[in-house]
């Protein structure tokens, strides 16, 4: 499974790249708002500064909300960096903007998708990857793990070949449970990629095992 780091703080994902797991980042408005990052021309500068970090791929979001808008905004985001992928929401020009970018063969990532529906016809417009957000289902009383393990039996009886990104993942056992159910990528902040070092049998060993080195 890839690990994707979902943030715009460039400090953040050098960490994750360093730490040598790092498959690629996705952001968004929201995101870019946290870090203070204003006005367009800063908000691309900032895509083509995380790029320059990272090997893999980049989502950057359109704003627009009609299909010439998104097909206009996408075309500028895909000619900033070949790692960058454009996000699109999960609406009908969204599907439709997602077909002409696969014709075009600029990659797409379809967010917000809350139903097997949704990820249903973002494969068939032929979305590269497809974004359901598991915490937000949480939130609301439904089973977001659930979603991740329908979807990927439409996928594998069809073969799509959209990759499921488990999105809206909070804690390392999102991960763990995505990675068992066959999800292909998580992206997550830092701190549940670090989660996953974590075992107090760990920290107690390598204590002894220092102790017993000074011996």
């Amino acid at each position: 499974m890839k690990f994707f780091i979902d943030t715009a703080n460039l400090a953040q994902i050098k960490e994750a790249q360093d730490l040598g797991v790092l498959d690629g980042v996705t952001t968004n408005p929201s995101l870019m708002a946290k870090e203070g990052i204003k006005g367009q021309d800063n908000i691309l500068k900032h895509y083509v500064d995380i790029c320059n970090i990272v090997t893999g791929d980049v989502s950057a979001e359109v704003i627009a909300t009609d299909f010439e808008g998104m097909v206009k905004e996408g075309e500028a985001l895909a000619e900033l960096h070949p790692q960058i992928v454009v996000k699109i929401p999960m609406i009908k020009d969204g599907i439709k903007a997602i077909k002409y970018f696969t014709e075009k063969g600029i990659k797409t990532n379809c967010t917000l998708v809350f139903s097997a529906g949704q990820a249903l016809l973002a494969a068939k417009a032929g979305a590269t990857y497809m974004s359901p957000f598991i915490g937000r289902l949480d939130d609301v009383s439904t089973d977001g793990l659930q979603l991740i393990e329908d979807i990927r039996l439409i996928y594998d009886n069809y073969g799509y070949e959209t990759q499921i990104l488990a999105a809206s993942v909070r804690h390392p056992m999102h991960i763990i449970e995505c990675a068992k159910i066959g999800a292909d990528v998580a992206t997550c902040p830092l701190s549940a990629i670090l989660a996953l070092l974590k075992h107090p049998l760990t920290d107690s060993g390598l204590a002894q095992f220092l102790a017993d080195a000074k011996k």
